[in-house]
């Protein structure tokens, strides 16, 4: 016994460890590189996700985007939701041309009264920053070629299917709107989702993330949110 307790501090004199000291330093480590595991792996699955995480929700990456071929005049036009990405310029080029043909179409008075109604709604603000895409009397606010879009769809639809009501010609709008600028659209998204506003209606939702109503409602969103500034067609 005496040997023992001589021995021991004799090793504790010289710097070294007792046998529980020993183990006890082992399961600090264990357990560290247990959390350093947990901890790379919740980063892998958030980077390798189809989400978006943010401090404020989480929204798909796609689940903004309308998808399919509009069902009242996609196929008068020839268009489709679908055509238009980042993925093929030209495409979306021909298509923003197509629901352009209208754009400087007349109106009487009437129809124009509605056309201000819903063209003073809704914006091109990352491209020209004007308060709507028409001023009050009706004539074109911005000359960016989304615009010329939105105003061509919003007289076409008033023209050729004039029971459609204002609402859903606005609505109509907003989702070109949203295919035109996705990134930014994506982040407007969460921000509206993290306040109970469901923007998946289907009459209203593209009115809640596109128009004026909630316009800037992006730049609450976290700084760590991935949504961006990308644009598909030229201003």
């Amino acid at each position: 016994m005496e040997k023992e307790n001589h021995e021991t501090k004799t090793q504790k004199l010289k710097g070294g460890k007792t046998n529980t000291e020993f183990y006890v330093q082992l399961g600090i480590i264990a357990i560290l590189l247990v959390v350093i595991v947990f901890s790379f792996g919740k980063i892998s699955s958030v980077s390798t996700s189809g989400n978006v995480a943010t401090g404020i929700g989480s929204v798909s990456a796609l689940s903004v985007l309308p998808k399919g071929t509009p069902d009242i005049y996609g196929s008068e036009l020839g268009v489709s939701y679908d055509d238009v990405s980042a993925s093929n310029p030209s495409l979306a080029e021909v298509t923003i041309s197509k629901l352009s043909q209208y754009e400087d179409a007349k109106l009487d008075n009437a129809t124009m009264a509605r056309y201000i109604k819903i063209a003073g709604s809704i914006s091109c603000e990352y491209c020209c920053g004007a308060k709507s895409i028409i001023f009050a009397n009706g004539e074109r606010a911005c000359g960016c070629a989304h615009s010329y879009a939105m105003r061509g769809l919003a007289k076409y639809l008033l023209i050729n299917h004039p029971d459609m009501t204002d609402e859903k010609i606005l609505n109509e709008l907003g989702k070109w709107k949203v295919l035109f600028f996705p990134g930014v659209h994506e982040k407007k998204a969460e921000v509206l989702k993290a306040n109970g506003i469901d923007y998946t209606d289907e009459n209203l939702g593209y009115i809640y993330l596109a128009s004026n109503m909630y316009r800037g409602a992006e730049n609450q969103a976290t700084a760590g949110s991935s949504g961006g500034s990308q644009m598909v067609g030229g201003c």
